[in-house]
Protein backbone atom coordinates (compact mmCIF):
# COMPACT_ATOMS: atom_id res chain seq x y z
CA UNK A 1 0.00 0.00 0.00
CA UNK A 2 1.33 3.33 -0.58
CA UNK A 3 0.39 6.47 -0.76
CA UNK A 4 -1.59 8.08 -4.08
CA UNK A 5 0.86 10.38 -6.32
CA UNK A 6 -0.64 14.06 -5.77
CA UNK A 7 -0.65 17.03 -7.40
CA UNK A 8 -2.50 20.16 -6.20
CA UNK A 9 -3.80 23.93 -7.43
CA UNK A 10 -5.32 26.73 -5.88
CA UNK A 11 -7.16 29.39 -8.29
CA UNK A 12 -9.44 31.91 -7.27
CA UNK A 13 -9.66 30.41 -3.49
CA UNK A 14 -10.81 26.95 -4.97
CA UNK A 15 -8.65 24.13 -3.82
CA UNK A 16 -8.00 20.98 -5.80
CA UNK A 17 -6.06 17.97 -4.99
CA UNK A 18 -5.36 15.35 -7.73
CA UNK A 19 -5.15 12.25 -6.40
CA UNK A 20 -3.44 9.20 -8.50
CA UNK A 21 -3.97 5.37 -6.54
CA UNK A 22 -1.79 3.59 -9.13
CA UNK A 23 -2.38 0.28 -7.53
CA UNK A 24 -5.61 -0.67 -5.64
CA UNK A 25 -4.93 -0.86 -2.39
CA UNK A 26 -3.17 2.65 -2.11
CA UNK A 27 -4.14 4.55 0.61
CA UNK A 28 -5.10 8.09 1.13
CA UNK A 29 -4.67 7.92 5.46
CA UNK A 30 -7.29 9.46 7.27
CA UNK A 31 -7.64 12.85 7.97
CA UNK A 32 -10.48 15.55 8.66
CA UNK A 33 -11.50 19.09 7.64
CA UNK A 34 -12.73 22.20 9.34
CA UNK A 35 -15.44 22.54 6.29
CA UNK A 36 -17.30 20.63 3.83
CA UNK A 37 -16.06 19.22 1.16
CA UNK A 38 -16.30 16.65 -2.28
CA UNK A 39 -14.11 14.83 -3.61
CA UNK A 40 -14.90 13.85 -7.66
CA UNK A 41 -14.07 10.17 -8.28
CA UNK A 42 -13.48 10.08 -11.87
CA UNK A 43 -11.58 6.93 -13.09
CA UNK A 44 -11.86 3.82 -10.92
CA UNK A 45 -12.62 2.69 -7.75
CA UNK A 46 -12.91 3.38 -3.60
CA UNK A 47 -13.74 2.43 -0.67
CA UNK A 48 -14.40 5.56 1.06
CA UNK A 49 -14.23 4.92 5.51
CA UNK A 50 -16.23 8.23 7.20
CA UNK A 51 -17.24 8.30 10.48
CA UNK A 52 -16.01 5.15 10.82
CA UNK A 53 -18.12 3.20 8.26
CA UNK A 54 -17.41 1.74 5.10
CA UNK A 55 -18.95 2.57 1.57
CA UNK A 56 -17.99 1.77 -1.87
CA UNK A 57 -17.90 4.11 -4.72
CA UNK A 58 -17.05 3.55 -8.71
CA UNK A 59 -16.31 6.36 -11.32
CA UNK A 60 -17.92 8.53 -11.78
CA UNK A 61 -19.15 9.91 -8.62
CA UNK A 62 -19.06 13.13 -6.45
CA UNK A 63 -18.55 11.93 -2.74
CA UNK A 64 -19.87 14.49 -0.41
CA UNK A 65 -17.51 14.69 3.38
CA UNK A 66 -18.89 16.46 5.99
CA UNK A 67 -16.67 18.78 8.05
CA UNK A 68 -14.71 17.55 10.98
CA UNK A 69 -15.67 13.53 10.08
CA UNK A 70 -12.49 11.58 9.72
CA UNK A 71 -12.58 10.00 6.27
CA UNK A 72 -10.26 7.19 3.88
CA UNK A 73 -9.98 6.62 0.42
CA UNK A 74 -8.74 3.03 -0.49
CA UNK A 75 -8.42 2.61 -4.26
CA UNK A 76 -10.18 -0.67 -5.44
CA UNK A 77 -8.90 -0.63 -8.94
CA UNK A 78 -5.78 -0.06 -10.29
CA UNK A 79 -5.02 4.08 -11.75
CA UNK A 80 -8.13 4.72 -9.84
CA UNK A 81 -8.09 8.78 -9.64
CA UNK A 82 -10.13 11.27 -7.10
CA UNK A 83 -10.38 15.14 -6.78
CA UNK A 84 -10.21 16.93 -3.72
CA UNK A 85 -12.19 19.90 -4.29
CA UNK A 86 -13.18 23.30 -1.93
CA UNK A 87 -12.78 26.60 -1.30
CA UNK A 88 -10.59 27.98 0.56
CA UNK A 89 -12.79 30.09 2.99
CA UNK A 90 -10.12 31.72 5.79
CA UNK A 91 -6.37 31.60 6.78
CA UNK A 92 -3.17 33.17 6.22
CA UNK A 93 -1.30 33.14 3.28
CA UNK A 94 -4.18 32.34 0.76
CA UNK A 95 -2.45 32.56 -2.49
CA UNK A 96 -2.67 30.70 -6.24
CA UNK A 97 -1.04 27.31 -6.78
CA UNK A 98 -0.55 26.60 -10.35
CA UNK A 99 1.22 23.52 -11.53
CA UNK A 100 3.06 25.12 -15.02
CA UNK A 101 2.27 22.12 -16.84
CA UNK A 102 -1.43 22.81 -17.38
CA UNK A 103 -0.82 26.13 -18.36
CA UNK A 104 -1.50 26.57 -22.06
CA UNK A 105 0.69 28.97 -24.32
CA UNK A 106 0.00 32.61 -24.28
CA UNK A 107 -0.54 33.23 -20.26
CA UNK A 108 1.91 34.87 -18.29
CA UNK A 109 2.62 33.62 -15.02
CA UNK A 110 4.99 35.87 -14.27
CA UNK A 111 2.30 37.34 -11.68
CA UNK A 112 1.45 34.51 -9.57
CA UNK A 113 2.56 34.51 -6.58
CA UNK A 114 3.45 30.40 -6.31
CA UNK A 115 4.22 28.10 -8.93
CA UNK A 116 3.90 24.36 -8.08
CA UNK A 117 6.19 21.79 -8.94
CA UNK A 118 4.43 19.30 -11.07
CA UNK A 119 4.07 16.05 -9.01
CA UNK A 120 1.64 13.64 -10.98
CA UNK A 121 3.54 11.50 -13.26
Amino acid sequence: MAEPVSAISCVANVYIRQMLFEKAGDVNEGHEHVFDHQTLLARGGVKAVVGGKTSYFVAPQIIFIKAGVMHEFTATEDNTLCFCIHALRDGDDVCDIIDPAGVPDGIDMSNFAQVAKPLIK
